[in-house]
């Protein structure tokens, strides 16, 4: 029996030592090495301040900058909260929420069919990125609000556009937040009209 006990107990240090400090300090600093930027939290920083992250998104509200797709994350992006509503497609609030901001969207530019991402969350309630078929809906309101032209913020979209992930997965997208301090860096004058 005691043969037994002092076995189990060397058996839980060891697997203790290697699951629970080896293991994660070579998958750490793997990432560290090889993946710098996103295993530091792909932070965005200016003026010397951090601002964001390009991972998670935030909210942007003034008419000047593009707007990220709803979150359903607590009060709006936050990590802690990170998940979807699992409202499902009968759910009254669901739908009485997308009647509301599709009112707002149709009001903001009128002719054009509104994305799917504008009204729709992500399943984390986290998502950085819209599509550029939402980033191109909401380039008449920035115009007008900014004074500039639609086809110079139209080509500052399409040079924000990633494509798709080694050419075949996911689909192409615009990260939000480094679309937005394109903006100011390019319109700096036009900040806070």
């Amino acid at each position: 029996m005691v043969k037994q006990l002092k076995i189990a107990i060397l058996f839980t240090a060891v697997t203790t030592i290697l699951c629970g400090v080896l293991y994660p300090l070579a998958v750490t600093g793997a990432a560290k090495l090889l993946f710098s930027d996103r295993a530091n939290g792909s932070l965005v920083s200016a003026k010397g301040k951090i601002i964001g992250s390009k991972l998670i998104g935030q909210s942007f509200v003034s008419p000047v900058y593009f707007h990220p797709r709803p979150s359903a994350a607590g009060a709006g992006y936050d990590s802690i909260a990170s998940g979807g509503s699992n409202l499902g497609p009968t759910n009254r609030q669901l739908a009485d929420r997308i009647q509301s901001q599709a009112a707002e969207l149709r009001a903001e530019n009128p002719t054009k069919p509104i994305p799917t991402d504008l009204l729709t969350t992500s399943a984390s309630g986290l998502d950085p990125d819209i599509s550029p078929e939402a980033a191109d809906f909401q380039v008449p309101r920035i115009a007008r609000a900014r004074s500039m032209s639609e086809p110079d913020l139209r080509a500052l979209v399409r040079a924000h556009t990633k494509p798709r992930q080694f050419g075949f997965l996911g689909e192409p997208r615009v990260n939000v937040l480094e679309l937005n301090l394109a903006l100011d860096a390019a319109y700096p004058s036009a900040i806070g009209k």
